[in-house]
């Protein structure tokens, strides 16, 4: 496993439901809570956790834990992961129910299908395989409802994708490793590959894939889109483009700011200030082309911000976000390799104004 230097990993809430489910079967099946709670994730780790729930009754019991995402800035860090079991009838098997703060699945486009609790198919796994053996150890039958509920979870995937994706009522239970990586990229492109997923498989036509709230607001202030088509693209203009080169949309329009649009627009796809940098020779070379004087490009060349250029080539009356737009759809068009996509691209300043359109 592979993460950034001095960050610690932290553990993903299907693990903690794993874990938390494996506490609470034990229970129910006659034995003490074990505290901690060792599982095994799909790459052989073997983590403990801690309870911080134990409670049970007359055919259920119930435990929880606190989710630790280590150095991640994961909305659900801290937040309590807590499993009910209840034994169900002979001959039932395993059923997962969405308890108090978990969503419902309410679009077609995702793992699970409309109605079912939004509790993946990985994590469902790992579920069922520690309850299955715990029966199995103490001698009893594995016909079980597995209730998993995040108190105050509703309120947390307002921050999420999840109202769009069309999870309704709360959080997802997810991972397909155990582990969180911290600032894990593949969590945000997975983010956006559902979300096109989605918008495929409900009909959408047109989705917008923004670089952050601004561009949003101000592309959706334009284009009249549902909210349901916008794509939260962030830094990974080549993540989305390269999952829409084989999964279409008939109409793609990338919206973002003018410094992240002329990285993209040089020939990067990776926009995050970390892995492509603003390159001012080259804006100044744009400007050259529109006609820009020696001073002009001279200075351009000396700026230290995208925007700066911008202003610059404002107050000389050139219109660089115009040229940034064209570039940027000429590479995306190149990341799509000819996949049957209507592609735009809307480039806007700090404040929300459009300073280029191309497509």
């Amino acid at each position: 496993m592979s993460e950034t230097p001095s960050l610690r990993s932290g553990w993903t809430t299907g693990a903690c439901a794993t874990a938390a489910t494996k506490a609470a079967c034990r229970a129910l099946f006659g034995a003490a809570f074990p505290d901690p709670v060792t599982i095994t994730l799909p790459g052989g780790q073997r983590p403990q956790f801690a309870l911080s729930v134990t409670q049970q009754g007359e055919g259920w019991a119930r435990a929880g834990v606190i989710k630790d995402a280590g150095d991640d800035p994961d909305i659900t860090h801290g937040a309590t992961i807590i499993a009910t079991v209840r034994k169900a009838a002979v001959g039932a098997g395993i059923s997962f129910k969405a308890g108090d703060g978990v969503g419902t699945v309410t679009k077609p486009g995702l793992p699970l299908a409309p109605g079912e609790p939004a509790i993946n198919p990985v994590p469902r796994a790992m579920m069922t395989e520690v309850a299955e053996a715990e029966a199995a150890r103490l001698g009893q039958a594995a016909d079980l409802e597995i209730e998993i509920s995040v108190p105050g979870g509703e309120a947390l995937a307002a921050g999420t994708w999840n109202p769009r994706l069309g999870i309704l009522g709360g959080l997802s239970i997810l991972g397909t490793t155990g582990i969180v990586v911290p600032y894990s990229c593949s969590a945000w492109i997975h983010s956006i590959q559902r979300g096109i997923d989605v918008a495929r498989a409900t009909g959408l036509t047109h989705v917008v894939g923004c670089t952050g709230s601004t561009s949003e607001k101000a592309a959706r202030a334009i284009l009249g889109v549902p909210e349901d088509a916008i794509l939260d693209m962030g830094d990974f203009a080549g993540g989305m483009l390269k999952y829409l080169r084989h999964h279409p949309v008939a109409r793609v329009t990338i919206a973002g700011g003018f410094a992240k649009l002329a990285k993209l627009a040089a020939g990067h796809l990776d926009l995050h200030s970390k892995r492509s940098q603003i390159d001012a020779g080259w804006l100044a070379g744009q400007l050259a082309e529109l006609g820009g004087d020696a001073g002009l490009v001279t200075d351009a060349r000396a700026a230290n911000t995208g925007l700066a250029v911008l202003e610059l080539a404002q107050k000389a009356g050139l219109s660089i976000g115009e040229r940034v737009a064209g570039l940027a759809l000429a590479q995306a068009a190149k990341v799509l390799d000819r996949a049957p996509v209507a592609l735009q691209v809307l480039v806007f300043d700090r404040r929300g104004n459009l300073v280029g359109r191309a497509g």
